[in-house]
């Protein structure tokens, strides 16, 4: 059984709070305002609501500390020194916006340059993933563990696939030599859309690994929080600890994870 620290207990009540409103307007995504905000990167009423709710939320319980978030930006707090809020209301806005129930919210904190809690919340099957530097990892009430899985052709993976726009072709090719060489060396892999739900499902074993460029910080920092302290590893794809700023993130088990960095960096070789 685990014992929420009053830091994860003030997680679970924004992100519950503001999952409320998200399940109502998901139940109705047809009649959705939502308006364009850039190439396949969609905001809705959900992200913007949710977003407000958390922040809310997350005031009350800790009125210093300053925010990173999606919609809003960079909020400085009133104590600059004090930890920062790192909040994704809605990881997979896509799959929300066409009645794909995969989507989590993602919220961690950020103290000293280290990610220190994380929880990604999936209001759908109602999977509370969260985690403490130096306590572990858990779902729900129970721990986690990633896999223990030591073959690349035993092991499932996760990505996503970069978005085709003006400039990105270098990026796509590159993407599609990757996918190529890890599909011909595992047993699959899976895009479904919402990079904190990915991480979360190789802290909990789902996945054995997990690649992906180019992504933000508030898509990854609770996930890489959970990979950690479920046992696993993260880097950036030169295996260094610079995937929260670099946004490019390699997360597997111990067993797999140089394996993977291998077959990726190979891939880019071809």
């Amino acid at each position: 059984m685990a014992t929420r620290s009053a830091l994860i207990n003030v997680m679970h009540k924004a992100a519950t709070a503001a999952s409320r409103g998200m399940l109502r307007d998901f139940g109705e995504v047809e009649n959705l305002q939502v308006s364009r905000k850039g190439p396949a990167d969609f905001v809705s009423r959900a992200d913007t609501t949710a977003e407000r709710v958390i922040k809310s939320e997350l005031l009350k319980a800790r009125p210093d500390w300053g925010f990173m978030m999606e919609e809003s930006g960079t909020i400085i707090g009133a104590d600059p020194d004090a930890p920062v809020w790192i909040v994704d209301p809605l990881d997979g806005t896509t799959n929300f916006l066409h009645g794909i129930p995969h989507f989590a919210i993602s919220i961690a904190v950020k103290d000293k340059g280290k990610i220190t809690a994380g929880l990604v919340f999936d209001p759908l099957r109602h999977e509370y993933f969260f985690a403490e530097a130096g306590q572990g990892a858990y779902i729900n009430d129970r721990r986690l563990r990633v896999s223990g899985r030591r073959q690349m052709a035993e092991s499932l993976f996760a990505t996503g696939i970069p978005f085709l726009g003006h400039g990105d072709a270098e990026a796509h090719a590159r993407f599609g030599k990757e996918l190529y060489r890890i599909m011909g060396v595992s047993s699959g892999v899976r895009r479904f859309g919402s990079a904190a739900l990915d991480l979360a499902y190789v802290a909990a074993g789902r996945y054995d690994g997990f690649w992906e460029r180019g992504l933000q910080s508030w898509d990854i920092a609770a996930g890489i929080l959970l990979v950690r302290e479920a046992g696993g590893f993260v880097s950036d794809f030169a295996s260094r600890d610079r995937a929260l700023d670099s946004g490019d993130i390699v997360a597997a088990n111990p067993a797999i994870h140089a394996e993977l960095l291998k077959c990726l960096n190979a891939a880019t070789q071809d």
